[in-house]
């Protein structure tokens, strides 16, 4: 009986997501920033490009500090999977270079 229960409550906790065609898409970013006040986390998800002043903020969140620290927990999870699966991920301690050099290169037009 209880196992009937835990399973009812646990299908009545289901969410169902929809995923438009563009947002599947995805948006690229290699650079972050990240802001808060008492009551929120502003995360800006930025495209540098190089050779080009200007970056963009391509998307912004906006979370609950609840919600950010429950990103932060799955980020880490999903990391150590990441790392298990494939292997140490080497960089991430250093801030990045500005401007930063993707390698190559410089292009003139």
């Amino acid at each position: 009986m209880d196992d009937e229960k835990d399973k009812k409550q646990k299908e009545d906790q289901q969410i169902n997501v929809e995923l438009s065609d563009e947002v599947a898409e995805g948006i690229y970013s290699n650079l972050a920033m990240i802001a808060h006040s008492n009551s929120e986390f502003v995360i800006d998800f930025i495209r540098l490009m190089p050779g080009v002043p200007k970056a963009r903020v391509k998307s912004r969140i906006i979370m609950t500090p609840d919600h950010a620290k429950r990103l932060l927990n799955a980020l880490k999870d999903n990391v150590e999977k990441y790392e298990k699966a494939f292997g140490k991920i080497e960089s991430g301690n250093e801030p990045p270079e500005f401007p930063m050099n993707f390698g190559g290169t410089l292009g003139e037009a």
